[in-house]
Parts: structure tokens; C-alpha cells; sequence
């Protein structure tokens, strides 16, 4: 069984494939945890709860079931309140009736159940049947306030995953807030460890970022009213010592879209702790009693096998747990999407002529980006909130035009920013209250657009009316959710004095509400989230839309960071990655990094010269051969181009493991004349030929002693892309 239940010891214990996950239930009933890391078959650690007898400073004392006394402030506890006498990061925060901030949980009960639960309103990975996961549920009570707070943990049998979520329901007679609820609260096994993220601006999203655990507490959030282009809502621990292939690391990765906080503590004893959830700042949620409220999920996974090998477990839960629907598995309409081409100048004839041309390239889908809209939607300063078609543009109706362009052999997508208004629009002429404003502030000016108030249920009916009214009376294949603005100044009208604090969240549900009804209703639909570029790349987007934009910068050389920094949690069928006109990079490069994604043009097909034609059709059917391999097979990085400055070096081995796709590209002329790559992933029982030069080598060759890339001659900019297949001969047969 992957959860069990040692009733004399009250000790439960959680099995991945690759972690236990152990904690117990104290003499006094808090939970205490005793152990997460590398798998073991027993669950004889209790002793691990012993990091130190005493106390930190002046703090009060417990008596433990051996008559040692311990201090709250060193214990490591599963699930950490407040004004308890616990003085490190903790993970739930109550506001009782009477004002105080004081709360305490204590064990209640449990139950073991196969399957895995939704979260109502909320995204979250599931199983595809119950053989793939157990769930457990343990109850912790406080006495004072009546809250019964549930802590839900659900282990992935054939996955290195533990999700962790939160339910909070309020038992007593009075209401309370809850100020903090923290979805996943993991005391680290004692060590010196680092913190692993990305930080980031708009067209530079994910770069990656290395550094040591300090005593001091480290932390990644946001407070923008999405995950945003600053920070991306996972972070990796490893210790000092490891790499991408040896070593152990612990990954978590938040399922949620909007405001969230990870942070990591270190007391004086090198103890680390690390809490996973909305932020608190500006949050608070008002619960009555008989009501609940529900956190987003945690996906927690450790390996002992480097930090690549985190990210790979990662890739596969969220491929087959995570993502839904038609376009889960399978492959994806290459497309090219209007917007670099013709900006907001969109019109019948320039995108059938696009359809057209793009037809004979082996494109399948065209996209119509910003621009077709409203009364006048010929910059950023209008029409946001008016989604019928402009038809100035369109003078012959849309679905004229998308027959045009199903003729040419293409399938037709479209553009929209539903959460999003103009000052500029009908709709927010007849409702400017249903923007997000402060009564007697100035709006903050961002794209000259508002935030429609989401929490308001009024404000999602509308715009799913608009979306519906086109999309069901069009052949609509595909739908680009955008979203260019943050919060400010944002306050609700909708909301009341005593709810303002909600608004954040109910905002998410409100959008994630109108995603959801969206996929429902149109399950063939592809849908593809953005954010100006990678402004909201999250778990969370995931679960209603199969890719997410990585980024508004398309060059490809500038796009192997993005996508490196980006792997580190997300899997390659997740990243939107396009072809563009950007030059600093060969049409070859370019392709190769797209391929890395989920592939697509952003151009105008007109502009290609008969040579780019050629090209882009060698690009288009080389992405087809390799689609298996990277899509469904599993990444290796190996040559980081933050770290090396010079050239950047990673791979993918399909999954059954009888094909490798090696991918070399030179940033700037390397110094070294000599280097090879130790492939990974491989069968060492196998033999594998080069492609290009006919050699054949065993798998364990190439994983011991390396393949010489000093043969690929480069200059800065190039790209190669080296193919191994399995073959039934030896070296000395070919």
C-alpha cells in the first residue's frame, strides 16, 4: 500500500516511487513530521523527531513520550499554527471572533481511500483511475475557534509525486478569518541545502537562479493578482552538493494562478522549512460557521538522482495528470499566428492570402491574433470587452472568412483578452463598475485597459455570453487567452467592507470558472493561455489549457534560457514556442528551439523567399518525425546557457528509449576545441547509430564515455541536432 497507518506507533507513512513521506501523531495529538526522502521500506524514525532536546530561546516546553522536554520552537510540526510558541515559518493563521491570532491544532481523525478528490473551483492534478493513487485525509481540530482543518495527501503510486492540499471548515458557533493557509508545510531532512527558481521580466521570463539556503528566510511571491512574470510559483531544494544527475532534491510546485508565496526557513540548529501557498499579504477569507474553504494545491516530489530527475518526474505527473482532454496526448496543430506579421492590422484578405501561402508550407492552423474586434480596434487604447467582430475588417462576417480559410487546408484560431477592459468600450461605458478600482483613487494607467471585476458573477456570465455567441456559431478550433495587466488599485464593488480580502482569490475563481466552462462546452477546442508572454506559465493554467505562450521574445537564441529556466518544473508539450523573423539566429536554430515546444510560425509567409519556403517545409516535417520523441519522451539538459555562456547542450530520449535527439547550439564561438557529452537515458544494453555518420555505438558507451561534439564545427548561432536510433548490430558489424 502506498499510505499506511501504524496505529501503535500512530506513525503514517506515504510511499512514492521514489520517497517516503513519514510523520506521527505526538503524545499531546499535533502531528510531528519524522522523515521525507529517499525511499525506505520501514517506518522506524521516530527518533528523527530528536533534531534537539531544549528549546531555541526562551521558549516554553512540551514533555515528549520519552520525558525529554522540547520546545515548540524546534519541533518540526506537520501543519505549524501561530501564537503557539513555534517562532519559524508557520502554515495556518486564524482571526478568532474576539480579535486574538492565537490558534492550535490537534489530531482528530483519518481516513485512507483510494482515488484522488477534486478541489471544488480549484485546478488540481487527478487520476485517471483509482489504481493510480491513494489519498489520505487527516482531520486536526482547534478547540477554540471550531475549526476543523483537514490536510489531504494524495500519493502517485508510479510517480515520484505527493500533492498536498487544505480544506478548512468551520465547526463552531462564530465566524473567524483565516489569515494564512499555507497548502503544503515540509520540514527538509537536516543539511545545507540551496533554493532553485526563476526570476524574470516581460520577454525574459524563467531565468534561472541558484542560492545557498542562508539563516535567513528566502522567498518567492507574488502580489500581482497573477503568478507573473517575476517569480514562477515552484522552486527546487537540493543540497549543496547537487547536480543535474546526482544528489538530492526536493521540488514543489504550487497549482494555482494568482497570488502565491514559497518560502524557506532556517532556525539556528540548520533546521530548514519550507511553506507552499497563497500569500498571505492583502489575503484574508471570512468563514461562517457550516462554511469551507478550500486551498490550492502542492505537488511535492524528491529524488535522490539529481535535479534533472526531479523535473522529469514533474513533466510526466503534469503530461498525465494534469493536463486534460482531446489535446493531452496528442499532437498538436502546427500554426502560424498573425500577430508579429500584421500587429492589430488584421483583414479578410491579408489572412486568407496568409492561409493560403502557408498551406504549401505544411502549416496547419492559422491564428488571428489582436485586432478583430470592436468598433475600432487599430492600437491597445480600445475595444477591449467588445468581442464582436469588427466589420470594418471582416466586412463579410467570420465565418465567411474562416470557410476561405478551411478551403486553403488550414484550420482557423482566434484571439481574445476576456478578462480585460477598455475605458474605450461599450462595456464599460454601460458597467464601469465592473472594473476593479478604488472609490476616489485614479486608476493606474497599464495598455490604457482595466481588470474586469471577476469575482463578480455577473462579469463572467457576460463575457462567456460574448465568447459563446462566436465561438458556437463559428468553426473555432483554437482560443489564445490572454492577459497584458496586473493588479492596482484594486477593490471590489461587488465586495463588501468585511469580504475585500477575498478579492484576489475570487477573482481566480471566477476566471478559472469561465476557463472551465469554456473547455466543457467546447471539448475539441485548443486552448492556449498567455500572459505578455509568460506572465501567468503556472500549474494551475495548466489544467484548463494543454500550452502556455513562454514568452513574447522569439528569438531563439534568447528563448534557450526561457526554456531552460521553464523546464525545470514544466514538461516540453506545455511551452508555446514559435519560428519568428528574428535574426540572430538561423532559420535551422530557431526551429530546433520551437521544437522544443509545441511549435508554430510567427511571421507572414508572404516574406519568405523560395529557399525560407524550402526550409520552413524541412522544419515542418522534421518536427513531425520528431514529435514522439520529445512530446511523450523525457528531457535531458546538460550544457545550462546561462552557465556556459558559449553554447547550450540538451537531449530527449523517447520512451521506450529506441531514439535520442541530441541538440547543440553555439551562442558565441567557444575557446575549447575539444568537449564531449556523456548522453543520458539510454539503454546500455543497446545499440544506437548516428544518423548522419552511419556510426554505431552501445548505449552504455555513450552514456560512459561520451559522444565528441568537437566534431560539430559551429559559429555562433548554429545548431545541431544529432539523431540515435536503436539498431539490432554491434560496432563491429557495421
Amino acid at each position: 500500500m502506498p499510505i499506511t497507518y501504524n496505529a501503535e506507533k500512530r506513525i503514517f507513512k506515504l510511499d512514492s516511487s521514489t520517497s517516503s513521506y513519514i510523520f506521527y501523531v505526538f503524545r499531546d495529538e499535533h502531528l510531528v513530521h519524522l522523515y521525507y526522502g529517499a525511499k525506505i521500506p520501514d517506518d522506524n524514525v521516530i527518533d528523527l523527531r530528536l533534531r534537539i532536546a531544549g528549546c531555541s530561546s526562551f521558549s516554553p516546553m512540551v514533555a515528549g513520550c520519552d520525558d525529554v522536554c522540547h520546545s515548540p520552537d524546534v519541533i518540526p510540526f506537520e501543519y505549524p499554527t501561530t501564537g503557539v510558541a513555534d517562532y519559524r515559518l508557520t502554515a495556518f493563521s486564524t482571526k478568532s471572533a474576539e480579535g486574538n491570532t492565537v490558534c492550535d491544532l490537534f489530531y482528530k481523525d483519518h481516513r485512507i481511500y483510494p482515488g484522488k478528490p477534486s478541489l471544488p473551483g480549484l485546478p488540481a492534478t487527478y487520476a485517471n483511475d483509482e489504481s493510480e493513487a491513494t489519498t489520505l485525509e487527516v482531520d486536526l481540530a482547534d478547540p477554540v475557534t471550531g475549526a476543523l482543518v483537514t490536510l489531504v495527501y494524495t500519493v502517485f503510486e508510479k510517480n515520484g509525486a505527493i500533492t498536498r492540499s487544505v480544506r478548512v471548515k468551520n465547526c463552531g458557533s462564530k465566524e473567524f478569518l483565516i489569515e494564512n493557509a499555507a497548502s503544503a508545510c515540509v520540514n527538509l531532512q537536516l543539511g545545507d541545502y540551496d533554493m532553485i527558481n526563476t526570476y524574470g521580466q516581460h520577454g525574459k521570463e524563467c531565468t534561472l537562479c541558484r542560492t545557498p539556503l542562508g539563516h535567513n528566510t528566502q522567498s518567492i511571491r507574488s502580489t500581482r493578482g497573477a503568478s507573473g512574470h517575476s517569480h514562477n510559483p515552484f522552486a527546487l531544494f537540493p543540497r549543496r552538493a547537487t547536480t543535474e544527475d546526482a544528489g538530492e532534491c526536493y521540488g514543489f510546485v504550487f497549482v494555482y494562478s494568482g497570488n502565491f508565496d514559497i518560502s524557506a526557513d532556517t532556525d539556528f540548529y540548520n533546521a530548514k522549512r519550507v511553506t507552499v501557498g497563497i500569500n498571505s499579504e492583502g489575503f484574508e477569507w471570512r468563514l461562517a460557521p457550516g462554511e469551507t474553504f478550500t486551498t490550492p494545491e502542492t505537488i511535492m516530489v524528491f529524488s535522490d538522482e539529481g535535479i534533472g530527475a526531479v523535473s522529469r518526474e514533474l513533466h510526466r505527473l503534469m503530461a498525465h495528470n494534469l493536463v486534460r482532454g482531446k489535446w493531452r496526448d496528442a499532437r498538436r496543430p502546427i500554426l502560424i499566428n498573425s500577430w508579429e506579421a500584421v500587429w492589430f492590422d488584421v483583414n479578410e484578405e491579408t489572412l486568407v492570402a496568409f492561409a493560403e501561402k502557408a498551406s504549401t508550407l505544411g502549416i496547419e492552423m492559422l491564428v488571428m491574433d489582436d485586432g478583430w474586434f470592436g468598433h475600432h480596434r487599430g492600437w491597445n487604447l480600445t475595444s477591449l470587452g467588445d468581442w464582436f467582430v469588427n466589420k470594418e475588417k471582416i466586412p463579410n462576417g467570420l465565418s465567411h472568412m474562416i470557410e476561405r480559410v478551411k478551403a486553403a487546408g488550414l484550420k482557423f484560431g482566434i484571439w481574445y483578452e476576456p478578462e480585460m477592459v477598455c475605458e474605450d468600450s461599450d462595456l464599460y461605458r454601460a458597467h464601469p463598475e465592473w472594473a476593479l478600482q478604488t472609490a476616489g483613487r485614479p486608476q493606474s494607467d497599464a495598455r490604457k485597459q482595466y481588470q474586469l471585476d471577476m469575482s463578480r458573477p455577473e462579469v463572467v456570465e457576460n463575457v462567456w455570453k460574448q465568447m459563446y455567441d462566436v465561438l458556437s456559431t463559428n468553426d473555432i478550433a483554437y482560443v489564445k487567452w490572454d492577459a497584458n495587466r496586473n493588479f492596482s488599485e484594486a477593490s471590489s464593488s461587488y465586495l463588501d467592507a468585511n469580504h475585500q480580502g477575498e478579492l484576489a482569490h475570487r477573482y481566480m475563481l471566477g476566471t478559472y470558472a469561465l476557463m472551465e466552462r469554456l473547455v466543457t462546452t467546447f471539448p475539441d477546442l485548443l486552448l492556449e493561455t498567455c500572459s505578455g508572454g509568460g506572465g501567468r506559465f503556472d500549474a494551475g493554467m495548466l489544467y484548463y489549457s494543454p500550452q502556455i505562450w513562454a514568452s513574447d521574445d522569439t528569438c531563439g537564441l534568447d528563448r534557450l534560457s526561457i526554456q531552460f529556466g521553464t523546464s525545470m518544473a514544466y514538461p516540453a508539450a506545455s511551452i508555446g514556442a514559435h519560428v519568428s523573423f528574428a535574426r540572430r539566429a538561423p532559420f535551422a536554430t530557431k526551429a530546433a528551439v520551437a521544437e522544443w515546444g509545441t511549435f508554430g510560425y510567427e511571421l507572414d509567409p508572404r516574406k519568405l523567399t523560395d529557399e525560407e519556403c524550402d526550409e520552413v517545409r524541412r522544419e515542418v516535417a522534421e518536427y513531425k518525425r520528431n514529435w514522439e520523441t520529445i512530446h511523450k519522451g523525457e528531457l535531458y539538459r546538460f550544457i545550462y546557457p546561462q552557465e556556459s555562456k558559449e553554447r547550450a547542450v540538451w537531449s530527449f530520449v523517447s520512451a521506450d528509449k529506441r531514439e535520442a535527439l541530441l541538440y547543440l547550439v553555439t551562442i558565441s564561438q567557444p575557446m575549447e576545441t575539444v568537449f564531449t557529452v556523456k548522453l543520458r537515458g539510454l539503454d546500455p544494453d543497446k545499440y544506437y547509430r548516428e544518423e548522419e555518420s552511419g556510426w554505431v555505438f552501445s548505449g552504455a558507451l555513450l552514456m560512459k564515455a561520451g559522444y565528441n561534439m568537437s566534431l560539430r564545427r559551429q559559429h555562433t548561432g548554429d545548431v545541431s541536432v544529432l539523431r540515435f536510433t536503436e539498431v539490432n548490430e554491434s560496432p563491429s558489424a557495421s
